[in-house]
Protein backbone atom coordinates (compact mmCIF):
# COMPACT_ATOMS: atom_id res chain seq x y z
CA UNK A 1 0.00 0.00 0.00
CA UNK A 2 0.99 3.64 -0.40
CA UNK A 3 1.94 5.42 2.87
CA UNK A 4 -0.14 8.57 3.42
CA UNK A 5 2.96 10.37 4.69
CA UNK A 6 4.54 10.09 1.23
CA UNK A 7 1.69 12.16 -0.19
CA UNK A 8 2.06 14.79 2.53
CA UNK A 9 5.79 14.99 1.80
CA UNK A 10 5.05 15.26 -1.92
CA UNK A 11 2.73 18.19 -1.29
CA UNK A 12 5.55 20.04 0.49
CA UNK A 13 7.99 19.33 -2.34
CA UNK A 14 5.63 20.36 -5.11
CA UNK A 15 4.02 23.36 -3.43
CA UNK A 16 6.02 26.01 -5.29
CA UNK A 17 6.79 23.98 -8.40
CA UNK A 18 3.44 22.85 -9.78
CA UNK A 19 0.23 24.74 -10.29
CA UNK A 20 -2.51 24.34 -7.72
CA UNK A 21 -5.15 23.84 -10.35
CA UNK A 22 -8.59 25.37 -10.13
CA UNK A 23 -11.61 23.57 -8.71
CA UNK A 24 -14.38 25.01 -10.86
CA UNK A 25 -18.09 24.75 -10.07
CA UNK A 26 -20.28 24.10 -13.11
CA UNK A 27 -23.72 25.66 -12.77
CA UNK A 28 -24.93 24.05 -16.01
CA UNK A 29 -23.93 20.48 -15.16
CA UNK A 30 -24.99 20.86 -11.53
CA UNK A 31 -28.48 21.79 -12.70
CA UNK A 32 -28.48 18.99 -15.23
CA UNK A 33 -27.47 16.22 -12.82
CA UNK A 34 -29.21 17.51 -9.70
CA UNK A 35 -26.14 17.76 -7.45
CA UNK A 36 -23.21 20.20 -7.15
CA UNK A 37 -20.56 19.26 -9.73
CA UNK A 38 -17.04 20.64 -9.76
CA UNK A 39 -14.11 20.07 -12.10
CA UNK A 40 -10.51 19.68 -10.89
CA UNK A 41 -8.74 21.22 -13.87
CA UNK A 42 -5.46 19.38 -14.34
CA UNK A 43 -5.81 20.25 -18.03
CA UNK A 44 -4.59 23.68 -16.89
CA UNK A 45 -1.54 22.22 -15.15
CA UNK A 46 1.98 22.95 -16.37
CA UNK A 47 2.60 20.77 -19.46
CA UNK A 48 -1.18 20.40 -19.78
CA UNK A 49 -1.64 17.35 -17.56
CA UNK A 50 -1.28 15.97 -14.03
CA UNK A 51 1.77 13.87 -14.92
CA UNK A 52 4.26 16.54 -13.84
CA UNK A 53 3.24 15.94 -10.21
CA UNK A 54 4.45 12.35 -10.11
CA UNK A 55 7.51 12.86 -12.27
CA UNK A 56 8.73 15.89 -10.34
CA UNK A 57 8.06 14.30 -6.96
CA UNK A 58 10.05 11.23 -8.01
CA UNK A 59 13.02 13.30 -9.15
CA UNK A 60 13.10 15.71 -6.23
CA UNK A 61 13.04 12.73 -3.84
CA UNK A 62 16.33 11.40 -5.23
CA UNK A 63 19.80 12.32 -3.94
CA UNK A 64 21.59 14.60 -6.37
CA UNK A 65 24.22 12.00 -7.20
CA UNK A 66 21.49 9.55 -8.27
CA UNK A 67 20.41 12.04 -10.94
CA UNK A 68 23.93 12.57 -12.26
CA UNK A 69 23.44 10.08 -15.10
CA UNK A 70 20.06 11.51 -16.01
CA UNK A 71 16.60 9.98 -16.19
CA UNK A 72 14.96 7.69 -18.73
CA UNK A 73 11.33 6.92 -19.40
CA UNK A 74 8.99 5.58 -22.07
CA UNK A 75 5.81 7.34 -23.08
CA UNK A 76 3.81 8.46 -26.09
CA UNK A 77 2.05 11.29 -24.31
CA UNK A 78 1.69 13.32 -21.15
CA UNK A 79 4.21 11.42 -19.03
CA UNK A 80 6.90 12.18 -21.61
CA UNK A 81 6.29 15.90 -21.30
CA UNK A 82 6.03 15.72 -17.51
CA UNK A 83 9.41 14.00 -17.24
CA UNK A 84 11.02 16.32 -19.79
CA UNK A 85 9.76 19.45 -18.05
CA UNK A 86 10.71 18.20 -14.58
CA UNK A 87 14.20 17.25 -15.70
CA UNK A 88 14.70 20.63 -17.34
CA UNK A 89 13.53 22.35 -14.15
CA UNK A 90 16.12 20.45 -12.12
CA UNK A 91 18.91 20.66 -14.70
CA UNK A 92 18.90 16.90 -15.30
CA UNK A 93 19.39 15.15 -18.64
CA UNK A 94 16.24 13.32 -19.78
CA UNK A 95 15.86 10.68 -22.48
CA UNK A 96 12.37 9.68 -23.57
CA UNK A 97 11.68 6.57 -25.65
CA UNK A 98 8.58 6.95 -27.80
CA UNK A 99 6.96 4.57 -30.33
CA UNK A 100 7.70 5.34 -33.97
CA UNK A 101 4.00 6.02 -34.50
CA UNK A 102 3.92 8.89 -31.97
CA UNK A 103 2.35 12.01 -33.55
CA UNK A 104 5.00 14.57 -34.55
CA UNK A 105 3.51 17.31 -32.38
CA UNK A 106 3.95 15.17 -29.24
CA UNK A 107 7.54 14.42 -30.19
CA UNK A 108 8.20 18.11 -30.77
CA UNK A 109 6.56 19.15 -27.48
CA UNK A 110 8.74 16.70 -25.57
CA UNK A 111 11.86 17.99 -27.32
CA UNK A 112 10.89 21.58 -26.56
CA UNK A 113 10.91 20.76 -22.85
CA UNK A 114 14.55 19.77 -23.28
CA UNK A 115 14.49 15.97 -23.53
CA UNK A 116 16.32 13.76 -25.99
CA UNK A 117 13.73 11.68 -27.85
CA UNK A 118 14.41 8.19 -29.18
CA UNK A 119 11.78 6.91 -31.61
CA UNK A 120 11.72 3.13 -31.52
CA UNK A 121 9.27 0.25 -31.63
CA UNK A 122 5.88 -0.25 -33.20
CA UNK A 123 4.00 0.40 -29.95
CA UNK A 124 4.43 1.49 -26.33
CA UNK A 125 5.47 -1.96 -25.12
CA UNK A 126 8.40 -2.09 -27.55
CA UNK A 127 9.45 1.47 -26.69
CA UNK A 128 9.21 0.60 -22.99
CA UNK A 129 11.42 -2.47 -23.44
CA UNK A 130 14.01 -0.35 -25.25
CA UNK A 131 13.93 2.22 -22.44
CA UNK A 132 14.45 -0.45 -19.77
CA UNK A 133 17.42 -1.84 -21.69
CA UNK A 134 18.92 1.63 -22.08
CA UNK A 135 18.51 2.26 -18.36
CA UNK A 136 20.49 -0.89 -17.59
CA UNK A 137 23.25 0.14 -19.96
CA UNK A 138 23.56 3.77 -18.85
CA UNK A 139 22.68 3.62 -15.16
CA UNK A 140 20.21 6.48 -15.53
CA UNK A 141 17.14 6.53 -13.27
CA UNK A 142 13.97 5.07 -14.76
CA UNK A 143 10.85 7.15 -14.11
CA UNK A 144 7.86 4.82 -14.35
CA UNK A 145 4.64 6.35 -15.72
CA UNK A 146 2.50 5.04 -12.86
CA UNK A 147 3.75 1.99 -10.96
CA UNK A 148 6.02 3.71 -8.43
CA UNK A 149 5.20 4.92 -4.92
CA UNK A 150 6.81 8.34 -5.35
CA UNK A 151 4.99 8.84 -8.65
CA UNK A 152 1.68 7.81 -7.06
CA UNK A 153 2.33 10.10 -4.09
CA UNK A 154 2.84 13.04 -6.42
CA UNK A 155 -0.46 12.34 -8.17
CA UNK A 156 -2.11 11.96 -4.76
CA UNK A 157 -1.53 15.64 -4.01
CA UNK A 158 -4.57 16.29 -6.20
CA UNK A 159 -6.68 14.54 -3.55
CA UNK A 160 -5.24 16.72 -0.78
CA UNK A 161 -6.02 19.87 -2.75
CA UNK A 162 -9.62 18.76 -3.34
CA UNK A 163 -10.15 18.10 0.38
CA UNK A 164 -8.63 21.43 1.38
CA UNK A 165 -11.00 23.35 -0.90
CA UNK A 166 -14.04 21.08 -0.60
CA UNK A 167 -13.92 19.19 2.72
CA UNK A 168 -17.56 18.08 2.38
CA UNK A 169 -17.04 16.40 -1.00
CA UNK A 170 -19.13 13.23 -1.43
CA UNK A 171 -17.60 11.61 -4.51
CA UNK A 172 -14.57 11.97 -6.76
CA UNK A 173 -14.44 10.55 -10.29
CA UNK A 174 -10.95 9.75 -11.59
CA UNK A 175 -9.68 8.42 -14.95
CA UNK A 176 -7.82 5.08 -14.84
CA UNK A 177 -4.98 4.06 -17.13
CA UNK A 178 -2.18 2.27 -15.32
CA UNK A 179 -3.73 3.29 -12.02
CA UNK A 180 -1.19 5.71 -10.55
CA UNK A 181 -3.50 8.72 -10.49
CA UNK A 182 -6.46 7.04 -8.82
CA UNK A 183 -4.25 5.06 -6.40
CA UNK A 184 -2.68 8.31 -5.19
CA UNK A 185 -5.97 10.21 -4.94
CA UNK A 186 -7.78 7.33 -3.21
CA UNK A 187 -5.00 7.01 -0.62
CA UNK A 188 -4.98 10.75 0.04
CA UNK A 189 -8.75 10.99 0.41
CA UNK A 190 -9.63 7.76 2.24
CA UNK A 191 -7.04 8.40 4.98
CA UNK A 192 -9.08 11.27 6.46
CA UNK A 193 -12.42 11.01 4.61
CA UNK A 194 -13.19 7.26 4.29
CA UNK A 195 -16.84 7.95 3.43
CA UNK A 196 -15.99 9.73 0.16
CA UNK A 197 -16.77 7.57 -2.86
CA UNK A 198 -13.87 7.15 -5.28
CA UNK A 199 -15.04 6.04 -8.71
CA UNK A 200 -12.62 5.07 -11.46
CA UNK A 201 -13.44 5.52 -15.14
CA UNK A 202 -12.00 3.60 -18.08
CA UNK A 203 -12.71 3.57 -21.78
CA UNK A 204 -14.54 0.44 -22.88
CA UNK A 205 -11.84 0.20 -25.56
CA UNK A 206 -9.15 -0.18 -22.87
CA UNK A 207 -10.73 -1.91 -19.84
CA UNK A 208 -7.57 -3.27 -18.18
CA UNK A 209 -8.47 -2.38 -14.57
CA UNK A 210 -12.09 -3.42 -15.00
CA UNK A 211 -10.99 -6.82 -16.33
CA UNK A 212 -8.39 -7.28 -13.60
CA UNK A 213 -10.81 -6.46 -10.79
CA UNK A 214 -13.36 -8.92 -12.19
CA UNK A 215 -10.70 -11.65 -12.37
CA UNK A 216 -9.27 -10.78 -8.96
CA UNK A 217 -5.78 -10.53 -10.43
CA UNK A 218 -3.86 -8.49 -12.98
CA UNK A 219 -4.70 -9.56 -16.52
CA UNK A 220 -4.01 -8.05 -19.91
CA UNK A 221 -6.97 -6.47 -21.67
CA UNK A 222 -7.54 -6.25 -25.42
CA UNK A 223 -7.07 -2.69 -26.69
CA UNK A 224 -8.81 -0.95 -29.56
CA UNK A 225 -8.42 2.60 -30.82
CA UNK A 226 -9.93 5.12 -28.41
CA UNK A 227 -10.34 8.86 -28.00
CA UNK A 228 -8.98 8.29 -24.49
CA UNK A 229 -5.56 7.22 -25.74
CA UNK A 230 -3.88 8.66 -22.65
CA UNK A 231 -5.39 5.91 -20.50
CA UNK A 232 -5.17 3.07 -23.02
CA UNK A 233 -3.00 0.68 -21.02
CA UNK A 234 -2.88 -3.04 -21.75
CA UNK A 235 -1.82 -4.05 -18.23
CA UNK A 236 -2.26 -2.13 -14.97
CA UNK A 237 0.46 -1.66 -12.38
CA UNK A 238 1.59 -4.37 -9.99
CA UNK A 239 1.70 -1.76 -7.21
CA UNK A 240 -1.38 0.23 -8.18
CA UNK A 241 -3.74 -2.75 -8.46
CA UNK A 242 -3.93 -3.75 -4.75
CA UNK A 243 -4.48 -0.12 -3.72
CA UNK A 244 -7.34 0.27 -6.16
CA UNK A 245 -8.87 -3.06 -5.17
CA UNK A 246 -8.80 -1.95 -1.53
CA UNK A 247 -9.79 1.72 -1.73
CA UNK A 248 -11.73 2.41 -4.93
CA UNK A 249 -15.49 1.99 -4.62
CA UNK A 250 -16.32 1.30 -8.25
CA UNK A 251 -14.83 1.19 -11.74
CA UNK A 252 -17.09 1.89 -14.73
CA UNK A 253 -16.61 1.92 -18.50
CA UNK A 254 -17.61 4.57 -21.02
CA UNK A 255 -18.20 4.39 -24.78
CA UNK A 256 -16.42 6.41 -27.47
CA UNK A 257 -19.52 8.45 -28.33
CA UNK A 258 -19.93 9.36 -24.66
CA UNK A 259 -16.33 10.56 -24.48
CA UNK A 260 -16.83 12.71 -27.59
CA UNK A 261 -20.04 14.11 -26.11
CA UNK A 262 -18.20 14.98 -22.89
CA UNK A 263 -15.39 16.77 -24.76
CA UNK A 264 -17.94 18.87 -26.66
CA UNK A 265 -19.94 19.56 -23.48
CA UNK A 266 -16.84 20.80 -21.66
CA UNK A 267 -15.93 23.04 -24.59
CA UNK A 268 -19.40 24.53 -24.90
CA UNK A 269 -20.45 24.80 -21.28
CA UNK A 270 -17.22 25.37 -19.34
CA UNK A 271 -14.93 26.66 -22.12
CA UNK A 272 -12.37 24.00 -21.17
CA UNK A 273 -10.41 22.01 -23.74
CA UNK A 274 -9.98 18.51 -22.33
CA UNK A 275 -8.47 15.44 -23.97
CA UNK A 276 -10.41 12.19 -24.18
CA UNK A 277 -8.63 10.59 -21.22
CA UNK A 278 -9.59 13.56 -19.05
CA UNK A 279 -13.18 13.78 -20.26
CA UNK A 280 -14.10 10.19 -19.31
CA UNK A 281 -15.16 11.34 -15.84
CA UNK A 282 -17.87 13.60 -17.21
CA UNK A 283 -18.78 10.90 -19.75
CA UNK A 284 -19.58 8.55 -16.86
CA UNK A 285 -22.07 11.08 -15.51
CA UNK A 286 -23.61 11.75 -18.90
CA UNK A 287 -24.36 8.05 -19.37
CA UNK A 288 -25.51 7.53 -15.79
CA UNK A 289 -23.04 4.70 -15.13
CA UNK A 290 -21.47 6.37 -12.10
CA UNK A 291 -24.63 5.65 -10.13
CA UNK A 292 -26.58 7.95 -7.83
CA UNK A 293 -24.36 10.68 -6.39
CA UNK A 294 -26.38 12.72 -3.89
CA UNK A 295 -23.71 15.20 -2.72
CA UNK A 296 -20.92 17.40 -3.96
CA UNK A 297 -19.03 15.60 -6.70
CA UNK A 298 -15.68 16.30 -8.34
CA UNK A 299 -14.63 15.17 -11.81
CA UNK A 300 -10.86 15.11 -12.26
CA UNK A 301 -10.04 16.46 -15.73
CA UNK A 302 -6.62 14.87 -15.99
CA UNK A 303 -5.27 16.58 -19.11
CA UNK A 304 -5.88 18.84 -22.07
CA UNK A 305 -3.27 17.77 -24.60
CA UNK A 306 -5.50 16.99 -27.53
CA UNK A 307 -4.13 17.03 -31.07
CA UNK A 308 -5.41 20.10 -32.93
CA UNK A 309 -6.09 17.99 -36.05
CA UNK A 310 -8.22 15.65 -33.95
CA UNK A 311 -10.46 18.32 -32.47
CA UNK A 312 -12.72 18.73 -35.51
CA UNK A 313 -13.28 14.97 -35.74
CA UNK A 314 -14.04 14.72 -32.03
CA UNK A 315 -16.44 17.66 -32.16
CA UNK A 316 -18.26 16.10 -35.13
CA UNK A 317 -18.61 12.79 -33.25
CA UNK A 318 -19.85 14.62 -30.18
CA UNK A 319 -22.44 16.52 -32.19
CA UNK A 320 -23.60 13.28 -33.82
CA UNK A 321 -23.92 11.65 -30.39
CA UNK A 322 -26.00 14.61 -29.21
CA UNK A 323 -28.27 14.50 -32.26
CA UNK A 324 -27.00 17.87 -33.46
CA UNK A 325 -25.35 16.81 -36.70
CA UNK A 326 -26.79 14.78 -39.54
CA UNK A 327 -25.29 13.56 -42.81
CA UNK A 328 -27.76 12.51 -45.51
CA UNK A 329 -27.40 11.04 -48.98
CA UNK A 330 -30.28 12.02 -51.26
CA UNK A 331 -31.00 10.92 -54.85
CA UNK A 332 -32.55 13.61 -57.09
CA UNK A 333 -33.81 13.90 -60.63
CA UNK A 334 -31.05 15.52 -62.68
CA UNK A 335 -33.12 18.49 -63.85
CA UNK A 336 -32.84 22.23 -63.22
CA UNK A 337 -34.27 23.27 -59.86
CA UNK A 338 -33.96 19.87 -58.13
CA UNK A 339 -31.19 20.98 -55.78
CA UNK A 340 -32.95 24.26 -55.00
CA UNK A 341 -36.12 22.32 -54.24
CA UNK A 342 -34.28 20.02 -51.83
CA UNK A 343 -32.71 23.00 -50.07
CA UNK A 344 -36.15 24.57 -49.70
CA UNK A 345 -37.55 21.40 -48.11
CA UNK A 346 -34.62 21.29 -45.67
CA UNK A 347 -35.29 24.92 -44.78
CA UNK A 348 -38.97 24.11 -44.26
CA UNK A 349 -38.05 21.87 -41.30
CA UNK A 350 -35.61 24.51 -39.98
CA UNK A 351 -32.41 22.54 -40.48
CA UNK A 352 -29.23 24.46 -41.20
CA UNK A 353 -27.05 23.25 -44.09
CA UNK A 354 -23.34 22.98 -43.27
CA UNK A 355 -22.26 21.52 -46.60
CA UNK A 356 -23.67 20.29 -49.91
CA UNK A 357 -21.76 17.95 -52.22
CA UNK A 358 -23.44 17.42 -55.59
CA UNK A 359 -22.33 14.27 -57.49
CA UNK A 360 -23.44 13.69 -61.10
CA UNK A 361 -20.77 11.34 -62.41
CA UNK A 362 -21.13 8.27 -60.17
CA UNK A 363 -21.38 5.03 -62.15
CA UNK A 364 -23.79 3.69 -59.52
CA UNK A 365 -26.44 6.27 -60.43
CA UNK A 366 -29.18 5.53 -62.95
CA UNK A 367 -29.38 7.78 -65.99
CA UNK A 368 -31.25 10.97 -65.22
CA UNK A 369 -30.41 10.85 -61.52
CA UNK A 370 -27.95 12.81 -59.38
CA UNK A 371 -26.76 12.33 -55.83
CA UNK A 372 -26.42 14.96 -53.11
CA UNK A 373 -24.60 14.63 -49.80
CA UNK A 374 -26.00 16.98 -47.16
CA UNK A 375 -24.39 17.83 -43.82
CA UNK A 376 -26.96 19.43 -41.53
CA UNK A 377 -27.03 21.13 -38.15
CA UNK A 378 -29.93 19.71 -36.15
CA UNK A 379 -31.57 20.29 -32.76
CA UNK A 380 -31.72 16.73 -31.44
CA UNK A 381 -32.95 13.26 -32.28
CA UNK A 382 -36.60 14.29 -32.64
CA UNK A 383 -35.58 16.95 -35.11
CA UNK A 384 -33.56 14.39 -37.08
CA UNK A 385 -36.59 12.10 -37.35
CA UNK A 386 -38.72 15.07 -38.39
CA UNK A 387 -36.26 15.92 -41.20
CA UNK A 388 -36.04 12.35 -42.51
CA UNK A 389 -39.80 11.88 -42.32
CA UNK A 390 -40.53 15.16 -44.08
CA UNK A 391 -38.13 14.45 -46.95
CA UNK A 392 -39.54 10.94 -47.33
CA UNK A 393 -43.09 12.27 -47.52
CA UNK A 394 -41.96 14.73 -50.19
CA UNK A 395 -40.77 11.82 -52.31
CA UNK A 396 -37.02 11.93 -51.74
CA UNK A 397 -34.85 8.81 -51.49
CA UNK A 398 -32.92 9.44 -48.27
CA UNK A 399 -30.15 7.45 -46.57
CA UNK A 400 -28.45 8.42 -43.31
CA UNK A 401 -24.66 8.33 -43.64
CA UNK A 402 -22.99 6.97 -40.52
Amino acid sequence: MLPYTLIQEAADRLKKRVRRTELIHSHHFSERFGFPLLFKCENLQRTGAFKIRGALNFMTSQPREALAKGVITASAGNHAQGVAFSADLLGVKATVFMPESTPPQKVQATKEYGADVVLTGRNFDEAYAAAVQAQKETGALFVHPFDDQLVMAGQGTIGLEILEELPDVSAILVPIGGGGLIAGIATAVKETHPHVRIIGIESKAAPSMHFSLKKGKIVEAPLTVTLADGIAVKKVGRNTFPIIRELVDDVVLVEEEEIALAIVGLLERTKLLVEGAGAVTLAALLNGKAGKLPGKTVCVLSGGNIDVKTISTVVERGLVAAGRYLKLQVVLDDIPGSLAGLAAEVAAVRANIFLINHERRSLDLPLGKTEVLLELETRGYEHIQEIIGHLGRRGYEVDVVK
